[in-house]
Formats: structure tokens, C-alpha cells, sequence
């Protein structure tokens, strides 16, 4: 494509993204403004022009999927040679190419996972875990990693801790997972970042190639970059500044993670004499749920204020969006079932269609009514439900447990056995892999809460196998359930937000101002998912017990 025909088609803000090739850039882009689209083009209009070498730029992402994205985009508007990859991605690849020459001998294997090291470093120390504190020790060392952090300076940090481990046992699993790990020459996801940062500190030469190999970068979903991440940046970039970044602060949802929006924000302090471009042209959803999306975010920091690409006065506003209360989340399930098969049966493709909650564990009861409505659906993103370890550990406890004749109510049955695999009855004030394995086994003691009266334990237990084998991929086109983390970066036509009461949204163990500003982001990230109806519901009891929730503080003031 000509450089005039790659310009052809953006909004005056777009064109003044593509046409800023020289770094420093930040651009600022709100949810379905067409950042990818500006970027791209600007891309291939610097390799048009003559203004990049295409082999010089290092387009960078944080998820395979965004990459392959970019590169396909990049690819029909012709600039297949540039490079487009993960942080991780990039890393690895140098590091490949650099540790024969600076190290000697081949590169260490990549653990896939640090649960099983974690393990065997618990069993030399004889300290006792289970496997979910072990997920949640492997979380902690990812973040302290990610945020570029010795185990002493971690130690000085105020965190919650992995459940029922005392700070000094968790230093010491982290000093021995770390050596175990050196001693079998294994490097972490994180070492990979961590061990290419040093190289090119170090070595001079590896500096300097680096920095020949590439000249040009730009970093999609700035808002998400990490301390280590943002350092390596710095090292690919050395003196130059031929960067540009494209972020939203209200879209940063992965803190867990070590992302700050901080590096997005405060940009010109690092680059006075940057160029800066909002875009806030949304051409994404209606001006109905733009109206919305603006007032929940309204006097947050970063936030921007989203337009509508419609003219005025163009057509319609589109459908207001409705907040609902329902007395119970199975109610919740089943009325939102029904309203999406009377979409359905109006015309609505069921792939246009999503329902959207806080955790996994929301899907079991929502499943059910959709397997009731005779409502296909595919769960995106983290393991499907039935699928998840504590899940078929249960049921195949259940099942042992229709063996023994057995009086008991399926209330009592139920209780026990979940019990014996560590549920309570209140839920861990922890959040991690602890929490979500708790709300997965209480997601089971729910459905066996509102099985009819009289449901004995093996009815209950042909009900989950029913289930579970309802929940392999169709063949049919299907709506998506998803978590709002793994919806980022998707869109529908229709969305329906569920479950949007304390305690879910925000999470419970949500307790500071920064992790509160987190949550109202999340249901910022799923209200702009819909392009022209949005539903947002919550329920005021779960399962049949008798203490009330209360709808999220978020609602307030959304209503129009």
C-alpha cells in the first residue's frame, strides 16, 4: 500500500498517531478507539516512507495472541518483516541466540511450572502445603520477580501471605525453590526476562547488537508493562528514543501481575518533549453504554472520556442499559438464560452474545441454566469448571459416596464430603488459589443447595456427570461465558454482566483504596465489552442461605 492509502480511513487523531514517527510517543487510547488500527498504520507508514526499516522495529505485546494479531494486521497492510512479539518472546529468543557466547554451553531448560519445584524445596525444608498454597506461593515469586525484586527487598514488603504460612516460611521456600532451580540448571518464565536484562547490563557487545538488531519500538497495552519489563525496554532502547506506547490507565486489571499504569501515566516525566495523542473517538459500542462507561470511571486517575463516533443526532442511542436485582443467583442465571434465547429466537447470533462474572466458580450455576434453556455456550479463558482438580476430586468423591447407603439429607452428604477436601462454610479472607479452590467446592455445595426437595445423592451426582460431559466444545455456534480478566481485548454485540454484588465485585479480599480502584476497572473492562446492549444484574441471596448481599457499590450512580 501507498503511504496516502495507509492514511486513508483514520479519524484525525489515528493520522496523527501514524503520522508521529519520531519517538517519543504516548498515546493514550480508550476502549474501541481503534489503538491497534493506529498503530499498525503508523508502522506500516514509517516502513512506506522510508522513515523505518522493517527489519529495525520490534513491535511488542504481552500475549501471544495480541502478537499474532499485529502481525497478521501488519502483514496485509505491508510490513511483514517487522517483528512482532511478547516481552517473553523477545527475551527468550535473544538469550537463545547470546548464552553460548557469553555463558558457554547450551541454555538451561525452561521449568513449566513452579508448583512441582515448590514441592519438592516444601519437602526438604518438612514444611506441610497443599497444592493450592503451593499455586499461591508460585504467584508470590512470579510477582517478585516481575517487579524486580530480591527475596530481602520482598521481605520488607507488607503482603498478604500465602494461606496459613508465616513470612519467614515463605523465604524459606523461596531460597530453596531458588536453589534447587540452580542446581539443576532451570530457568523460570521470569528468569528469562531477569537473566537477559543482565546479559545485556554486562556485556557490552551484547548491548550493542541488541541495539543494531533493533531500533524502532512500540508497546501495545503500555498500561500493563511491569518494573522487570519496563527495565528490559530500557536496556533494548539505551540512549535512543525511538519509542512509542499505547495504553489505557482505566483498563489496567492485572496488578497481580506487577503491571502499574504508572510507567503510561507518568511518561513525561521520563520524556518531557514526547508527542502525546488521546483518542477518545469510540467507535465500539452505543452512546448509551459510552454514557455509562464515562460515569463509572468519571475522577479516576488516567481516565479518559469516551465520545461516540456516531454524529449527533445519527441515529439512535441504542438501548439503555438495564441494572437488575434478582432474589438469588440461580434466579439471576435463569432469568438472564431466558433473555438470551428470547435474543436469540429475535435473530441475535449466539455468538454475539457473552455473560461476564468476577470468578470462575460463577459459571457452574450460570452453566446449568443455559444446559436448562437448551443454550449452547463455550467457557473462555482459565480451566472450565468441571475441569479444575478440586472439581473432579470432589465429584469422584461423590460418586464414591452413592456407594454406602446413606439416610442423610443431600444438604449433609454434600457438606461432608466438600469438608473432607477443606470447604467451609465461610469463606478464606484470602484471595489467590486458596479462595478459588474454596469457591469452586462452595460453587458445588450451591447447586446441591438448590436441587429440589426430596433430590437424593445419586441424582445429584448423575447431575454433575450430566454436566460435565455437556461441557465439551460444540459444535454449534455458541455464547461465551468469561471471566472479565479474560474477556480484555474481546467485544459482543450483547453483554450481560452478572453477579455484580459485594463480595464478588469487588472481590471480598479487596481491602485497599488501590485494589477497590482495581475492581471498579474490571467492570470498566466489561461494561465497554458490548457493542449495543448491556445488561448488569446482581442477586441478593446465593443459593438458599439466608444472609442477604447487597448490590456492588459501583451501581451507585450508574443508572441514567
Amino acid at each position: 500500500m501507498s503511504p496516502d492509502e495507509l492514511l486513508e480511513g483514520l479519524d484525525p487523531e489515528q493520522r496523527l498517531v501514524a503520522e508521529s514517527l519520531r519517538g517519543p510517543v504516548r498515546v493514550l487510547a480508550g476502549a474501541g478507539t481503534g489503538k491497534t488500527r493506529a498503530i499498525t498504520h503508523r508502522i506500516a507508514y514509517g516502513v512506506a516512507t522510508g522513515a523505518f526499516t522493517e527489519s529495525k522495529v520490534m513491535a511488542l505485546t504481552f500475549t501471544t495472541r495480541a502478537a499474532s494479531e499485529l502481525r497478521g494486521r501488519l502483514r496485509r497492510l505491508g510490513a511483514g518483516g517487522v517483528s512482532s512479539r511478547t516481552f517473553h518472546a523477545a527475551a527468550l529468543s535473544q538469550l537463545g541466540f547470546f548464552w553460548p557466547q557469553v555463558v558457554g554451553g547450551t541454555m538451561p531448560r525452561i521449568l513449566e511450572g513452579k508448583a512441582r519445584l515448590l514441592g519438592q524445596a516444601a519437602e526438604s525444608l518438612r514444611i506441610r502445603v497443599d497444592t493450592a498454597t503451593l499455586r499461591d506461593l508460585a504467584a508470590e515469586i512470579e510477582w517478585r520477580k516481575i517487579s524486580a525484586l530480591s527475596i530481602a527487598e520482598y521481605a520488607a514488603r507488607d503482603r498478604p501471605l500465602p494461606h496459613g504460612l508465616e513470612l519467614s516460611k515463605v523465604l524459606e521456600l523461596q531460597h530453596a525453590y531458588e536453589n534447587l532451580k540452580d542446581e539443576r540448571r532451570q530457568l523460570d518464565f521470569e528468569d528469562v526476562l531477569l537473566a537477559c536484562a543482565g546479559m545485556i547490563e554486562s556485556e557490552p557487545r551484547v548491548a550493542q547488537q541488541v541495539r543494531e538488531q533493533y531500533r524502532f519500538f512500540v508497546v501495545d497495552e503500555y498500561q500493563d508493562v511491569s518494573p522487570l519489563q519496563q527495565r528490559l525496554l530500557e536496556l533494548w532502547l539505551g540512549d535512543r528514543q525511538d519509542l512509542c506506547v499505547v495504553g489505557d490507565a482505566s483498563q489496567t486489571i492485572y496488578s497481580f501481575t506487577g503491571a502499574s499504569p504508572e510507567f503510561l501515566l507518568d511518561f513525561a516525566r521520563s520524556y518531557p518533549d514526547a508527542t502525546f495523542v488521546q483518542l477518545e473517538r469510540n467507535y465500539r459500542s452505543t452512546p448509551s453504554i459510552i454514557e455509562m462507561a464515562n460515569r463509572l470511571m468519571r475522577d479516576e486517575r488516567g481516565a479518559l472520556s469516551l465520545t461516540s463516533a456516531e454524529p449527533a443526532g445519527a441515529g439512535a442511542p441504542g438501548a439503555v442499559p438495564e441494572i437488575l436485582a434478582y432474589r438469588s443467583d440461580a434466579a439471576e442465571a435463569r432469568e438472564v438464560a431466558a433473555e438470551i434465547s428470547r435474543l436469540i429466537a429475535a435473530g441475535a447470533k449466539a455468538q454475539d452474545i457473552a455473560i461476564l462474572y468476577r470468578i470462575n466458580a460463577q459459571s457452574a450455576v450460570i452453566g446449568a441454566a443455559l444446559d436448562d434453556a437448551g443454550i449452547g455456550y463455550q467457557v473462555r479463558g482459565g480451566t472450565r469448571f468441571f475441569d479444575l482438580p478440586e472439581v473432579k476430586q470432589a465429584v469422584m468423591m461423590l460418586k464414591g459416596a452413592t456407594i454406602v447407603k446413606t439416610d442423610e439429607l443431600l444438604f449433609k452428604t454434600v457438606s461432608d464430603v466438600l469438608r473432607s477436601l477443606g470447604w467451609t462454610q465461610s469463606a478464606p479472607e484470602t484471595g489467590g488459589a486458596v479462595r478459588s479452590r474454596w469457591e469452586s467446592l462452595n460453587a458445588i455445595m450451591v447447586l446441591a443447595e438448590e436441587q429440589p426437595a426430596g433430590t437424593g445423592l445419586g441424582e445429584f451426582v448423575a447431575e454433575l456427570v450430566e454436566r460435565s460431559a455437556g461441557q465439551h466444545e460444540p459444535t454449534m455456534s455458541t455464547i461465551t461465558l468469561a471471566t472479565l480478566h479474560s474477556a480484555k481485548g474481546l467485544e459482543w454485540d450483547a453483554v450481560f454482566l452478572v453477579g455484580l454484588q459485594e463480595g464478588l465485585l469487588p472481590i471480598g479480599y479487596a481491602s485497599t483504596d488501590s485494589a477497590i480502584a482495581e475492581e471498579r476497572r474490571l467492570l470498566y473492562v466489561g461494561i465497554t465489552r458490548a457493542r449495543k446492549r448491556l445488561q448488569l444484574s446482581w442477586a441478593a441471596s446465593t443459593g438458599q442461605r439466608s444472609a442477604a448481599n447487597s448490590p456492588s457499590r459501583f451501581l451507585a450512580g450508574l443508572a441514567r
